[in-house]
């Protein structure tokens, strides 16, 4: 059985108002919600308020009905210093980068009475840095590390509100646990389940957290030279992310450099005894589906056999099939819905007057330096991330160069994470 007692959910984005309802009406748990002091969380609550604490949640698709809901939210922090009383989940729906400051804010004796914190979109290393950060403060929580979210989670109205849309659901998540296999892990499973959405239990938490397909592509795809430039420094034309060269980034040389950066990773992940994956088949098969006649099935069986140079091809016809959606029905002039229209967003000034990154690429960025720090520590050459990783930093220090004399948010700064990563270091070096 599992045992996740009350649910507090870290967080006030649309991501913490569909789990929230899940929690309260698929598991029956007592639910609080905590959040930073923002503008976006001061929107959040003062809406939750008007709303007199119910939560409500739509669905795009009726097949994801389950997904839908409502619910009262039992009680509200409007800070993590505020939250009090005797929590047996923290459920954290915060983006990896900011694991360590929420918890940081959570009062020491919270954090020790807690039985499981589950890691929604953590990313490589993170279950090993929450787990060492929580036996500092005295806790021994088990830590639960989900691949991804389950699903594309939207405000109802765009605006920071209790209500929001889940227009998408993903058709396979992964998870493992500090603890193996445990009672949380068999309700998380069953609850996923319920909605529909298969749950492959990982060995272990690197296992879960490498399963996420933004660690393969989203360093190529935003830190090659158009996209850098296109965030950084010429936001005009618009750049589209998922398209082919001169329109978006990709190339055959964008999509060596894919392939090679798969590889180091699975490298990293066999020095740290997991198992990678089929780089294509988790493509075709957990992301966004091609037809058949693009992309043979056959080739994607025989992917990890094929040599570098068949690989290569197969990667870039997978992204030429999908500039439209090939599964949309064509208008009445044979056009297919235009699905790799996605901008590329260029740097903006936030709510304080200063200069911020968009979070594709400072997400990414923090992500892929978590793992050239894990792969140093254990010696697994990573020359395609290196490269990466300084052009990027290159970028980031000339627009601020060129900006001089206006206000930054720290995601200008060239970071090394070096507090994360020397507490990353130390679980690894502790682990059986």
């Amino acid at each position: 059985m599992n045992d996740f007692g009350r649910v507090l959910i870290a967080g006030t984005g649309p991501t913490s108002v569909q789990l929230a309802v899940l929690v309260k009406n698929r598991l029956g748990c007592a639910v609080g919600i905590a959040g930073r002091e923002s503008q976006r969380s001061e929107e959040f609550f003062a809406a939750l308020a008007e709303s007199a604490g119910a939560l409500r949640v739509d669905v795009q698709n009726s097949t994801h009905r389950e997904l839908a809901g409502e619910c009262g939210v039992d009680e509200v922090f409007r800070c993590y210093e505020s939250v009090t009383g005797e929590w047996c989940t923290l459920v954290l729906t915060v983006t990896a980068d900011a694991y360590v400051a929420v918890l940081d804010r959570l009062d020491r004796r919270v954090l020790q009475q807690l039985g499981c914190v589950v890691l929604v979109s953590p990313t490589f290393g993170s279950n090993s840095l929450v787990r060492n950060y929580l036996r500092r403060q005295g806790a021994n929580a088990e830590v639960v590390s989900f691949s991804s979210y389950l699903g594309d989670t939207r405000w109802s109205d765009g605006s920071p509100s209790p209500h929001v849309l889940t227009a998408g659901v993903k058709r396979r998540l992964y998870l493992a646990s500090s603890h193996g296999g445990s009672g949380n892990v068999d309700g998380l499973c069953g609850l996923h389940e319920r909605l529909g959405i298969a749950v492959g239990v990982m060995d272990r938490p690197v296992e879960a957290e490498s399963r996420n397909i933004s660690l393969y592509v989203h360093p190529l795809l935003f830190m090659n030279e158009l996209s850098l430039n296109a965030v950084f420094l010429e936001p005009e034309p618009t750049r589209y992310v998922y398209k082919l060269f001169p329109e978006g980034p990709i190339t055959p040389s964008l999509i060596r450099d894919m392939v090679a950066l798969w590889k180091e990773l699975t490298a990293l992940v066999a020095k740290m005894g997991g198992t990678g994956v089929n780089l294509l088949r988790f493509m075709v098969e957990d992301s966004y589906p091609v037809r058949p006649e693009s992309v043979p099935p056959e080739d994607i069986d025989r992917f990890e056999q094929l040599p570098v140079i068949h690989q290569e091809y197969l990667v870039y016809v997978r992204y030429a099939s999908l500039l439209v959606d090939p599964f949309s029905e064509p208008d009445e002039n044979g056009r297919y819905f235009d699905f790799s229209a996605i901008p590329i967003r260029p740097i903006f000034v936030d709510s304080a007057g200063r200069w911020d990154v968009p979070r594709m690429p400072k997400e990414d960025h923090y992500r892929t330096k978590i793992i050239q720090g894990v792969a140093r520590h254990l010696g697994s050459p990573c020359p395609t991330i290196d490269k990466l990783l300084t052009s990027y930093e290159k970028t980031l220090t000339a627009a601020a160069r060129a900006r001089a004399g206006e206000r930054f948010s720290d995601a200008f700064l060239v970071q090394d994470f070096e507090d994360d990563l020397s507490m990353i270091r130390a679980e690894i070096a502790g682990a059986p």
